[in-house]
């Protein structure tokens, strides 16, 4: 479904930007995989919060505004109970809420170097 140039992918990520935006997330990125060919989906959008709660509190609203805005849900959902990395899993858009210590460590934008990077906000 095109709706504006933007396809299903785009507007769910756009959704999802928005629920981290909302919760105040810290340096927001979203990384376009569309054109990885070994990439298991469209988006990873990744952000990071300064608390267990703060984190969690992200991937409730991310949850809350998809299920609002669009009637979708996760497919998935881990990590909510320890919230150092709850990532959310929507098929062709996986959003990662992590720690920054945990972010850093994993380094998901360096991982991925060949998405398409938009830093979202720092």
């Amino acid at each position: 479904m095109k709706k504006n140039n933007l396809d299903s992918s785009d507007i769910l990520a756009n959704v999802i930007i928005g629920g981290m935006l909302n919760n105040k997330s810290e340096n927001i990125v979203s990384l376009d995989l569309k054109k990885i060919e070994s990439a298991v989906c469209d988006y990873f959008i990744i952000c990071h919060g300064n608390s267990n709660t703060h984190i969690t509190a992200i991937a409730n609203n991310i949850i809350k505004e998809t299920s609002k805005e669009l009637n979708d849900k996760p497919l998935s959902k881990e990590g909510i109970s320890n919230g150092t990395w709850i990532l959310l899993d929507y098929g062709n858009v996986v959003a990662h809420i992590f720690q920054k210590e945990i972010r850093d460590y994993y380094n998901l934008e360096e991982l991925w170097g060949d998405a398409q990077i938009k830093n979202i906000i720092d």
